[in-house]
């Protein structure tokens, strides 16, 4: 008989999870479960269709419905997972209909994601405050922006709430970032790093208020304030950009035990302690490549290597996932800012003993027109002097630098070994020397 495969999640792990079984599986039973009604899109995009970059927020559709009928996936849309019975082996569901289904399965994946979450703040339960998870979420915040607002407050300085907050100001509205830390983007840079990127924000009309903690958000029934402090903010829109935790309560509901993060503990092959269950994406626990630790970086390209994993194993396969760098970048007006390994902040927090090298430098040739500014910083183990992670800021070309950085760390690459990288020029487009190349050598000078 068939094998029967459920995957519940049809965003980037559920999908390619089912992309991935069907390639090993050519006969196998694969049903899609989402709550969704639309599938398969780039949460990533959101923002850029806000700003206007993207005409329409179904151009963010990577997976059209003639892709699940091609690899003949069984797809179940605005259908809820109720219970996974994980004994029986089989996953309640409650159709868009309103019924209850059971449907039974061989091989089960947990691709629910993570959902936004507000601290515990006084009036946190007020309707009015937005987010930005779906397309549903992104649609809400663009007929408030068409229907007159000016202003925004953005709570929480991350990846999310910045993209977001550039957006608002290209589409004319004051945008107003709280941060209860003393920088931006905490989870991706250093201080040093981050003011640069701060710094050019402000520029452009951002105003960002750090050391700053939400502790009262103020109205009757709908949000009309937030309170830090003795200060009041008022807005015509306020946006929670405090972050997103794993959706695990079907899982808990289940008795699939969690792991440190509060995500769903898994292994290499992308199993859960229960047999035949596997977890992947934003409501997976992983494990970071240089600490070793249990992480959960609730990234896509994250995201998508675990599904692929998951999927060819569920299929038949025996493949193993080797942990994350936990690699990032994103672009915020005309910065570039990226990252990738542990920075000082981590280093210090698992006892490395590391060595800075930062370098300042151009893009391209010193006096070649538009030569932007890009600084590489990187984070050295002293003994070994093996690369543990990097961070680039700079006006372009800051991704692939992030990725050339991620494979020399994951090749155990020494400072030693990059000072001697045989790197291209001219003119248009690099320096004589490579940036990079030239932040090893501070490391090696500190060393000396």
């Amino acid at each position: 008989m068939p094998q029967k495969i459920v995957i519940i999640g049809a965003n980037a792990s559920g999908i390619e999870a089912a992309s991935a079984a069907r390639k090993k599986d050519r006969t196998a039973e694969i049903t899609l479960i989402t709550k969704e009604k639309t599938v398969g899109y780039s949460r990533c995009g959101l923002p850029f269709v806000i700003s206007g970059t993207i005409p329409q927020f179904k151009e963010l559709i990577v997976y059209p419905s003639a892709y699940f009928q091609m690899l003949k996936l069984n797809l179940r849309t605005q259908t809820i997972a109720i219970v996974i019975n994980i004994k029986e082996k089989t996953v309640t569901i409650q159709t868009p209909e309103g019924s209850n289904e059971n449907i039974t399965y061989d091989k089960l994946v947990i691709a629910t994601g993570a959902d936004p979450f507000i601290p515990l703040i006084k009036g946190r339960e007020k309707h009015g405050i937005l987010n930005l998870r779906s397309i549903e979420d992104g649609e809400k915040i663009d007929a408030i922006i068409k229907a007159g607002a000016k202003s925004a407050i953005i709570m929480g300085a991350g990846l999310i709430g910045l993209e977001l907050g550039v957006a608002l100001i290209e589409r004319g509205l004051q945008v107003t970032v709280v941060e209860r830390l003393p920088q931006i983007l905490p989870q991706l840079l250093d201080a040093d790093m981050a003011e640069l990127v701060q710094c050019h924000l402000e520029q452009k009309g951002m105003k960002i208020l750090l050391n700053r903690t939400v502790e009262e958000i103020r109205g009757v029934d709908n949000v009309s304030a937030i309170r830090t402090g003795e200060e009041n903010f008022t807005a015509d829109m306020f946006i929670n950009a405090f972050g997103v935790r794993a959706n695990t309560k079907l899982a808990v509901d289940s008795g699939i035990p969690l792991g440190e993060t509060g995500a769903i503990k898994i292994n290499a092959r992308m199993e859960t302690e229960v047999k035949d269950v596997y977890a992947v994406g934003d409501c997976a626990e992983t494990v970071h490549a240089i600490t070793h630790m249990p992480i959960c970086p609730q990234l896509g390209t994250v995201a998508v290597r675990q599904g692929k994993i998951a999927g060819a194993n569920v299929g038949g396969d025996c493949t193993q996932f080797t942990g994350v760098l936990v690699s990032a970048v994103t672009r915020l007006f005309g910065i570039e800012a990226g990252a990738t390994g542990i920075n000082e902040t981590v280093a210090a927090k698992n006892c490395f003993n590391v060595v800075i090298g930062v370098v300042n430098s151009k893009t391209k040739a010193d006096y070649y027109p538009s030569a932007k500014p890009i600084r590489v910083k990187l984070v050295v183990e002293k003994n070994s002097e093996r690369i543990v992670g990097a961070q680039v800021v700079g006006g372009e070309e800051v991704t692939q630098r992030i990725n050339a950085l991620s494979f020399a760390i994951q090749k155990q690459m020494t400072a030693r070994e990059l000072a001697k990288a045989d790197t291209a020029y001219a003119p248009p487009m690099c320096e004589t020397w490579e940036t990079m190349v030239l932040a090893a050598e501070r490391v090696l000078m500190k060393l000396r």
